[in-house]
This record gives structure tokens, sequence and C-alpha cells, in this order.
């Protein structure tokens, strides 16, 4: 059985001393380098698999100094500090450079913990949208590779149907409001990573604010897990709900943030983003 393509993105060689070897995936090519959602994956999975790993993934923040070319690079992963039910993570990523030099491409920090029963409340509902076998499914654009890995169904906040640089005329907290459901097409059941790359799938929110065709890229992505390891597996291999709405544009940056439930109105994860544009 050949192995799926996310987890053979996922592949890192021990080095030692908290080093790792890992390669860019044709799979997950995108635009320039590869897929950033498929980048923090692999540092979760990396923490996740880790012998001396407190609990569950509960935080991740990853900032992409860089763009990663493809080819090979180093993962260094350490344990800051460990509490009694929480564990604190530093880790980054290099690449030898051509002539020689290694040079960092992304910084990060993340968090995992032992949780425990205690008072709890949702006040981040599920939007009451149309049930995903009733959509088409959104095909794959031509130009990045890894879009074709998903099953996509939009429900609102599309792409623009014509790039004519006009603004939206949407209310502001409509204008950049995008909904859709997306499960892997291959099947694979949905876990810490699957669910860290696919909180990394909207397209920059200035494309649905301006339909203009904006240079755009991540600089900086946080992502709270907010479900545990059952609830992951009650997803298993069905859809997902996401939703990303932009907040402020502003002298070549803006903000995003976004959610995802499972079809039973679990909210799995919420996640932010500071992205850089060009104008």
């Amino acid at each position: 059985m050949s192995q799926h393509p996310f987890d053979a993105a996922l592949v890192l060689q021990p080095l030692g001393e908290g080093r790792y070897r890992g390669a860019t995936h044709p799979a997950w090519a995108n635009m320039v380098g590869p897929f950033g959602g498929v980048t923090a994956a692999t540092v979760v999975q990396a923490i996740v698999d880790h012998a001396q790993c407190l609990g569950a993934p509960v935080s991740l923040t990853v900032n992409y100094v860089a763009a990663i070319a493809d080819g090979e690079y180093v993962l260094q992963l350490r344990i800051a500090r460990t509490n009694r039910s929480t564990q604190h993570w530093v880790f980054d990523i290099s690449q030898t450079a051509a002539d020689g030099a290694v040079e960092c491409v992304l910084t990060g920090t993340a968090m995992t913990a032992q949780r425990r029963e205690t008072w709890s409340s949702n006040d981040l509902p599920m939007p009451q949208v149309v049930a995903p076998d009733t959509l088409a499914e959104v095909p794959a654009p031509k130009i990045t590779e890894w879009f074709s890995r998903y099953d996509m169904r939009s429900v609102s906040g599309g792409l623009p149907q014509v790039w004519d640089g006009a603004e939206s005329s949407l209310p502001p907290e409509q204008a950049s409001l995008t909904q859709l459901w997306i499960r892997d097409r291959a099947g694979r059941a949905l876990d810490f990573a699957a669910l860290s790359a696919t909180s990394d799938i909207f397209f920059p929110r200035i494309w649905a604010r301006r339909a203009k065709w904006t240079p755009a890229g991540t600089v900086s992505m946080t992502i709270y897990f907010h479900a545990d390891g059952a609830q992951l597996a009650q997803v298993g291999t069905g859809f997902v709900l996401a939703q990303a709405r932009g907040q402020v544009f502003r002298n070549g940056f803006f903000d995003q943030s976004a959610c995802l439930w499972s079809e039973a109105g679990v909210p799995l994860a919420t996640t932010h983003q500071l992205v850089y544009f060009k104008d």
C-alpha cells in the first residue's frame, strides 16, 4: 500500500540533539515553495511523536521568515520548559543556500498540555449552513498542486469571478468572509497534524475584499487547538466547516481569523494570521 502524500510529507530523519532532516514534497507545492500548512503540520507531528511530549497540542505559532525552497531542510526542536500540566516548545527550520550558507526560513513556538475536566462553554457556535453533500466540489486551480489534495465545497465567499480590482460591495463584516466544507480527498482521518494543515487552507482575504490579483503571503500564523484526540477521531474522514474573515488591511499587512468545526458542530480550532501584501 502506498503512503498517503500527507504522511509522506511529514517524514523526518532524526539527526540527534533535537535535529531532524526533512524535505519538501511535490504533492504539496504552492505558487512559491511548499504549502505553509503542511510545514506547520510537520512541526506538530514532530512534537506529537517526541518521546518526551506532555499531553497534546494546545497552541502553535509559526513565523514564515523566508520562502522555503524546494528540497531538504533541517528542523531544530527543543523543549523550553515542562511544568506540571503544560510544556513549551521552541523550533526553527533552516536550509543550506547555493553558496553554502545556512539560512533560517521559519521560527516558532508551541505548547502542549494535559487537559483536565473543567467547566466548558462554546461562545462560537457553528453557523447554520447547507450540508456538504448538497454542494458541488470546487475545481482545483492549476497554479497550486496542494489544493488538489482536498475535497472543498464552497458555501459562500469564493474567489472573484472577475478580477477587475473592484472592492466588495458587501458590509465590512461580510466583505472578506469565506465559508467552505473541506476534507482530505484520499480519505485520511483528521488528527492534530492534519488539523494544522487545514487551518491554513484559506486564500488571502485581500482577494475577497478586492478583486485584484495581489501578491500576498502569510508572515505569521497561530493556531489554538480546542478539540482533543478523541474529538478529532470522531471527525474521522468527514468534512470540516472552515470559516475565515479579514479584519484590518493597512500599509502592506492585514490579519485574518478563522474557525473550524466538525459536522457535529464541535469547534476544533481557531487560527489567526498576519499576511503581507504588495500593492
